[in-house]
This record gives C-alpha cells, sequence and structure tokens, in this order.
C-alpha cells in the first residue's frame, strides 16, 4: 500500500464537507473526522486573518498536497492541482504553512513512515 493517501484526504474532506447520508461515512472514524475537520477549519481562520493576502476576492479552489508528522507539524506542503490564479495558490499554500502545527493526526492517517500525506481541497469564495 502506498504510504500517499491522495485519494482519501480528499474523498474524506469531501465527505466533511458535503451533507451525504450518514451510510457513506461508515468507513471514516469520528477521530479522523473531527482531526480533518479542525484541520480545514484552522487553515480558514489562518487565512481570514492574514492581512497581507493580494488575492482576496478572487474565486477557485486549491489542492494543497501536505505531509503532516506525528506531532501535527508540516513537514512539506506544495501546490498539488492550482486553481488558475497564482495568488491563490500562493494564499492557499501560505494558510497552510502558516496553520502549522495542526493536533496531532489520529494514527489511522499516518503511513509507516509517521507522517500523513494529504491532499487538502482550499476553497475560496465560497
Amino acid at each position: 500500500m502506498s504510504s500517499r493517501l491522495l485519494t482519501h484526504g480528499t474523498v474524506v474532506l469531501g465527505l466533511l464537507l458535503m451533507p451525504w447520508p450518514a451510510e457513506a461515512r461508515t468507513g471514516v472514524s469520528p477521530a479522523v473526522r473531527d482531526w480533518l475537520s479542525a484541520l480545514v477549519t484552522r487553515i480558514d481562520a489562518v487565512d481570514r486573518t492574514d492581512r497581507h493576502t493580494n488575492a482576496r476576492g478572487a474565486a477557485g479552489t486549491v489542492v494543497v498536497r501536505v505531509e503532516i508528522t506525528a506531532d501535527g507539524s508540516v513537514r512539506q506542503a506544495e501546490i498539488e492541482r492550482g486553481s488558475g490564479s497564482r495568488g491563490l495558490d500562493r494564499r492557499a499554500l501560505r494558510a497552510v504553512q502558516r496553520a502549522s502545527p495542526f493536533k496531532a493526526p489520529p494514527a489511522e492517517l499516518l503511513a509507516e513512515t509517521g507522517v500523513a500525506d494529504l491532499s487538502v481541497p482550499v476553497q475560496f469564495g465560497r
């Protein structure tokens, strides 16, 4: 099994943001849902307080690939799929990096290397 949780991370975040029936969420533990929800909330809060953002008012989704260590710090973050706007892409990356450290990820999200490797969709102009 790959240590990368790309599909799983993206689907799980989608489950958090979409009003899907409870049956669709049965494979995801409450701890994972809560942790991912807190991660997205923290990134959003950091972005909202960043007064140096130069892409305000723009809309789009940026997918940020982020590696989060067992202690919650960001080991690496990069743009996986851009929005088409350099400003939004930089804004998303900056928000993820500044939101670190996060709470320690649940053990079930950690690969054998001790890192949670996720793709996080960051939406602007919702």
